[in-house]
């Protein structure tokens, strides 16, 4: 939730508005709308100077960059046909087949902060270091963010992978425009709430949902897999931020209401002056709006009632969580996985990586945790650093895994 404390902006090397017209979109998922011709970073250099001033390890660096925005048929958190967004970066050479990266992104409020609607690096900083080592990346926005119509519906796992999916269709779809092709090699990695969407999509590619697509590695990094059990429980102890706690506490009450009616009135959780909160959560109030409106401490914020509900959940939110929770629990992945953290993460606390470990193992799975090491870079916080340390990481594992 990077957001919700800085507004720094990265400016890109060239930007266009150029929009590409494509075949006229039908209800099929993954069917393209549009595209628009975003930035090109024309030399592997001029990639190197915008991670390198947002704190990214350049590295693997290997390729210029160009990237695009796609708008494309899907379905939204109720299975009803919608629109989503997504970034889309190829490299600059003459490679004709590219292995693809699906990268999730951490959790964001502010439709304009997805990242094919964002020029900040620590948002589309994924994308460009996965293109410039040569893969194809996609990035979707999520339903409700970036250009999507309506509220984004938070942890929503299913819609999380649908968008996914529908994207690396949409992509595979433009990147022949371009001279280029996807193979059927994926590999999945995100952050934060990124993190479980990976796992997601992963999941549904080993269960066929496309008959070309298939996992070739997932590397979540710094989730939160487990919210009933170790996410929830920490939101009331010292280990999460406090004010971050209650702002995690508002989206994930706010977003889970919406979709599954979990609370008969906002004053049923909410204290006064608090109760108007879902109203922010709409995608278009900026993190720092959302930010000034929130108590300092989850128990400023939270009636008897929604304090119960949270640590105590039945009915609607008890399964609503087992379902963001089964990313860990109900498959047994069949492609290598590597989950990394930052010790001391005050947002997704490591007991979530903890818990997947321990999940996957049960299930034969061998998924090592590994240790990033910290980087308060990102206003002093080990989760944002994480991300930074983690997507260097998971290229490198990549491209060791697609040689």
């Amino acid at each position: 939730m990077r957001k919700l404390l800085s507004l720094g902006i990265a400016g890109a090397l060239i930007a266009s508005s150029l929009v590409v017209a494509v075949t006229p979109a039908t209800a099929a998922s993954g069917r393209l709308v549009s595209v628009t011709a975003l930035r090109t970073y024309p030399t592997w250099g001029d990639v190197d100077a915008a991670l390198a001033a947002d704190k990214f390890d350049p590295g693997t660096d290997r390729f210029g960059v160009r990237t695009y925005r796609l708008v494309y048929r899907t379905t939204d958190a109720t299975g009803k046909p919608t629109t989503a967004s997504g970034l889309v970066a190829l490299p600059i050479n003459g490679w004709r087949w590219l292995r693809t990266v699906s990268f999730g992104h951490g959790t964001e409020i502010f439709k304009g902060d997805a990242p094919s609607t964002s020029d900040d690096i620590f948002v589309i900083g994924p994308a460009l270091t996965f293109a410039s080592a040569g893969f194809a990346a996609v990035a979707p926005d999520y339903v409700g963010l970036g250009v999507g119509p309506g509220p984004h519906p938070w942890m929503d796992v299913p819609s999380e992978t649908t968008a996914s999916l529908d994207l690396l269709r949409a992509a595979r779809d433009f990147t022949r425009t371009q001279g280029k092709q996807l193979t059927r090699d994926v590999y999945a990695s995100g952050f934060s709430q990124g993190a479980s969407t990976a796992l997601g999509l992963a999941r549904a590619l080993q269960s066929g949902a496309d008959p070309w697509f298939r996992a070739a590695a997932v590397a979540p990094i710094s989730g939160a897999y487990d919210f009933r059990r170790a996410e929830i429980p920490a939101l009331f102890t010292s280990e999460v931020h406090p004010v971050l706690a209650s702002a995690y506490t508002s989206y994930l009450l706010v977003a889970f209401d919406r979709l599954h009616d979990i609370y008969p009135t906002p004053g049923y959780v909410f204290r006064k002056p608090y109760v108007g909160l879902a109203g922010l959560f709409d995608g278009n109030h900026t993190g720092e709006e959302v930010l000034g409106a929130l108590p300092a401490t989850i128990d400023d914020l939270l009636t008897p009632q929604g304090k119960a509900l949270l640590l105590h959940p039945t009915g609607r939110f008890a399964e609503a969580l087992a379902e963001a929770d089964s990313v860990c629990t109900n498959w047994t992945p069949r492609m290598p996985v590597r989950l990394y953290y930052s010790p001391g993460d005050e947002q997704a606390v490591n007991a979530n990586t903890d818990h997947c470990h321990t999940a996957l193992a049960a299930r034969g799975v061998r998924a090592p945790t590994v240790d990033l090491g910290v980087n308060t870079a990102y206003n002093g916080f080990v989760h944002e650093g994480s991300e930074v340390l983690g997507v260097p990481a998971a290229t490198r594992w990549f491209a060791e895994l697609s040689k």
